[in-house]
């Protein structure tokens, strides 16, 4: 017990007798949770800065199923949480801000399993927001966790993070993720806000199975809203809006990060709209203008979203070098008011299918004819192609707007910890519904000549 009350109080002389110490350690401790190991007591709550002069000296103090827990402020400092199962949140999402000052590369990185970041803002660094990986070499965290060029690893010597989970995050103007989840498997990404990416709001990246729901997140802003690389299997991205970015969602296989190709990824009850967003950091491929693009992804499921008000594409289907896109089916979606709905522009049908989707313009003209859902694949000549449209000229991550303030967590003061363990439970794909409101007015078609969409470079983010 005294040891206990020491870890609560470093910045105090101990110089109280032992019985009288004692006494303090009901009003120290913080609410029971479930995930602390058997023997060790209760979790604690550990306050900043009450107790301690940084977030650091909290979370280094920290043990399995503890809180720390931050009081509104401008804290400018990068946080490890490597311990397990340690829960680090805000008092108030808005008020409580990690700032990177434009100095450093990441605002949180937890490389220990089960661990949660829980409302509180991550702002104005070199690299990532919030960064979740197993791997636990510090020097490849300051750019993609695979290091600044995206060095691909080896996943046996890095296995991946087991649990974890970001909740009423805010996450704007950094470098290149929001929220980040790398070499990181059973999550959530859920109730966050993400603006002012040069790369994406979130990533989720090198996952197989990834066992991951992200879900009811705002993204815009940013290069690109939601980018899925290399993350395979009981992934779910449900109910999100993406909005006003260069590109609302990508799908991606690639060779610059282990396990690809990418497949089965469900993509349910999200808004993909009017992504063409002249107020954001340009997209380092020169992608604009399209509601979701698959480059090089097989086997996923795009179903009831809203996704309209994209100048370029709606839904985009492209192969990728080595990784062609098969068997992904797109149906029951409400796509219209798109510069084009629907475009495969693959060599072959490949299994790609479209139903049920209400298109008014799809590429190529027999789309929906020769690749309908539960039907043989028809033939064409020529694949798909999208309406060339020039990219604006973006503006530096530094320089995009601050997001108004965003909903806090109840109770998030007094409610107990809850570590990122045995998630992410039913991800519900179900009981996400197409999303509601009309679709956009209709985007006049470019009158240039059209463009072959012919991968990555040209609409989807696929190249790292």
């Amino acid at each position: 017990m005294l040891a206990l009350v020491s870890r609560l109080l470093p910045r105090r002389r101990l110089g109280l007798p032992v019985a009288a110490l004692l006494l303090l350690v009901p009003a120290c401790s913080g609410p029971v949770d479930d995930s602390a190991p058997p023997g060790r007591g209760p979790a604690t709550t550990l306050r900043v800065p009450r107790d301690f002069g940084s977030i650091q000296q909290a979370v280094d103090h920290a043990r399995p199923g503890d809180l720390v827990l931050v009081a509104p402020g401008v804290y400018r400092e990068s946080v490890t949480v490597a311990a397990p199962r340690v829960v680090l949140r805000g008092t108030d999402r808005n008020g409580t801000v990690i700032d990177g000052e434009f100095r450093r590369a990441n605002g949180v990185t937890v490389t220990g399993a089960g661990a949660a970041v829980e409302n509180l803002t991550v702002r104005n660094h070199l690299a990532n927001g919030v960064l979740f990986t197993g791997v636990t070499d510090a020097s490849r965290h300051t750019g993609g966790a695979g290091g600044a060029g995206y060095e691909r690893l080896d996943t046996k010597a890095y296995p991946p993070l087991k649990g974890f989970r970001a909740s009423y995050v805010t996450a704007h103007n950094n470098a290149l993720y929001g929220i980040y989840a790398f070499d990181a498997r059973e999550g959530i990404i859920e109730d966050s806000y993400a603006s002012g990416q040069a790369d994406s709001g979130i990533y989720v990246g090198q996952c197989r199975p990834c066992l991951t729901t992200v879900r009811r997140n705002t993204v815009e802003h940013n290069a690109v809203g939601i980018e899925v690389t290399n993350a395979s299997e009981e992934l779910y991205v449900l109910g999100n809006t993406a909005r006003h970015n260069r590109v609302g969602a990508t799908v991606n296989s690639n060779d610059l990060e282990a396990l690809a190709p990418q497949h089965r990824a469900v993509f349910t009850g999200n808004a993909f709209t009017d992504n063409n967003d002249d107020r954001s950091p340009e997209q380092a491929d020169g992608g604009y203008g399209i509601g979701i693009g698959l480059g090089g992804g097989t086997d996923n499921t795009v179903e009831r979203n809203l996704i309209s008000g994209n100048r370029r594409a709606g839904v985009l289907l492209t192969d990728v070098a080595g990784y062609p896109a098969a068997r992904n089916a797109v149906r029951d979606n409400r796509v219209t008011g798109n510069g084009t709905d629907l475009v495969l522009a693959t060599s072959a049908v490949a299994g790609n299918c479209f139903d049920a989707n209400t298109p008014d313009r799809v590429s190529p003209a027999d789309l929906t004819e020769a690749a309908r859902c539960g039907r043989p694949a028809g033939r064409w000549r020529v694949p798909g192609s999208v309406p060339v449209v020039a990219a604006p000229a973006g503006l530096s991550f530094r320089l995009v707007p601050a997001p108004p303030p965003q909903p806090s967590m109840p109770r998030a003061s007094s409610a107990p910890a809850r570590a990122a363990v045995g998630l992410p439970g039913r991800p519900e794909a179900q009981s996400y519904p197409l999303p509601s409101g009309s679709a956009q007015p209709r985007v006049t078609p470019v009158s240039r000549p059209p463009g072959r969409a012919t991968g990555p470079a040209a609409a989807v983010s696929g190249a790292r």
